[in-house]
């Protein structure tokens, strides 16, 4: 295995590093505008659409037909477009290989169709993937005989630079693509590097764009949060019951996308749009029953989650508990068939479920958001130390005070889910597939116009 302190110091590897500066810039603005329309899309569909059509207010039935629509435009990016839209986010959330060029249309048809028009996804997923397939093209459109390793080097730095603003910071992006690609050893900083750097140039970017637009923040916070002091001892015995009691929602949640997954995909055209229109009930269930807008189930409550947790006093216990059931279910519906990431949704439900249990005696409402939001990505996402992470940067200042409590409900959480979880058995390698699995660095070439900068190859099972 090559030293790192030699590569570190290899003139190839400054010049890597020099591609993930140049490429972090153009991704990032192509990730910000992205989320913009993701963003703006919704808001036109189901805000402002229905009054430009002469309705004097939003219809109950309104998200049925989009949905549906939703689930026949992804239907068709999935079936009729190379890259199958992207992985599907029943298997959790995973950094892909490599990402095809020729996958990147694909990809985006099925996430937008998916995210503007309210399936219970988030944009991180598409935005990984997107950041991996642009990277891999400018590095072949600036060296056409760039290695392998080289390649996947700059496809992840691409993958950094579209996502390291949206979770809130830079290092946390760059923390949660390391912990699920699960690598380590020596050779880490030197497959960091290039990633954070482009991701902290993305920052720099969002930042900009924000002032020079307008728009406003697109990433994760929660502002204007009460005081809540320091943890005690009932904070510990809370946690406890959210690393227990979360896993059970969470595990029930995959097997229930993974069994409608097996049935969808046998006429994914059909299914889809079925699937769509189940979503759309839910949301027009839940606003009938409890008068709250059908909004609150859809989409993945990445910028609904600020206005959840501040308005938290606001929501009666049976509202909190059907939010609970509609989005939850609605969120193992959307993993079956839709593309998009698990990660917002599952932060969504952990932040409701803990406003829930704030009303218990003892527990304030902050620390509940966050071990409720750690426990429940911990379960989603199988990656305990960025779910730790997750909920603590959310919070930012207040942060540090609840990182205890988060990190035993977080703990706890992840050995429960291995409990409740059945043992996978692994699935058998693909003699033809066109990249290779996730976690996995191909074989490295000879050097050459790149230098073979890139680290040594290295297998690491999938999750």
């Amino acid at each position: 295995m090559p030293d790192p302190g030699t590569l570190l110091r290899s003139r190839a590897y400054v010049r890597l590093l020099a591609l993930a500066a140049v490429i972090g810039a153009p991704i990032s603005a192509l990730a910000y505008g992205y989320l913009k329309v993701v963003q703006q899309a919704q808001r036109g569909i189901f805000q402002h659409l229905p009054g430009t059509l002469g309705f004097g207010s939003v219809p109950a039935w309104w998200p049925l037909p989009w949905l549906a629509l939703s689930g026949a435009l992804t239907a068709l990016a999935i079936a009729r477009l190379p890259g199958t839209g992207g992985h599907s986010p029943a298997d959790g959330f995973h950094p892909a290989g490599t990402v095809a060029p020729i996958d990147l249309p694909g990809i985006l048809l099925a996430s937008l169709a998916t995210l503007c028009l309210g399936a219970v996804l988030g944009p991180e997923a598409p935005l990984v993937l997107l950041g991996s397939g642009l990277g891999a093209l400018a590095t072949r459109l600036v060296a056409r005989d760039a290695p392998d390793q080289a390649v996947a080097a700059i496809a992840a730095a691409g993958s950094f630079a579209a996502i390291g603003a949206l979770m809130g910071s830079p290092l946390l992006a760059a923390f949660l693509l390391l912990e699920a690609a699960g690598l380590g050893g020596a050779m880490v900083g030197v497959v960091l590097l290039p990633g954070l750097l482009a991701a902290g140039i993305g920052s720099l970017v969002f930042v900009g764009l924000n002032s020079l637009t307008g728009f406003g923040e697109l990433s994760l916070a929660l502002p204007d949060l009460p005081p809540i002091g320091h943890p005690t001892a009932t904070w510990f015995l809370y946690a406890f019951g959210f690393g227990l009691l979360l896993p059970v929602a969470g595990v029930a949640i995959f097997a229930a996308a993974k069994a409608v997954r097996a049935h969808a995909r046998r006429r994914m055209s059909l299914a889809l749009p079925l699937l769509g229109l189940l979503i759309g009930g839910l949301a027009v269930g839940f606003g009938q029953v409890t008068g709250r807008p059908a909004t609150d189930v859809l989409f993945s409550g990445q910028t609904a989650l600020p206005g959840l947790v501040g308005g938290a006093s606001s929501w009666s216990v049976g509202a909190l508990c059907a939010l609970l059931a509609a989005k939850g279910i609605a969120y193992a519906l959307s993993l079956s068939g839709f593309r998009g990431g698990p990660i917002f949704p599952a932060m969504y439900l952990g932040a409701a479920a803990g406003i829930l249990a704030s009303r218990l005696p003892g527990l304030p409402l902050v620390p509940a958001v966050a071990m409720g939001i750690g426990a429940m990505s911990a379960t989603m996402l199988g990656l305990p130390l960025t779910s730790a992470l997750l909920a603590t940067v959310l919070l930012g200042a207040d942060g540090t005070d609840v990182l205890p409590v988060v990190i035993v409900a977080v703990v706890v959480s992840h050995v429960a889910t291995a409990h409740l979880t059945p043992r996978a058995e692994p699935a058998p390698a693909s003699p033809g597939a066109a990249h290779p699995p996730i976690g996995v660095m191909r074989a490295p070439r000879p050097p050459s116009s790149m230098g073979g900068c890139a680290p040594p190859a290295s297998t690491i099972p999938p999750r």
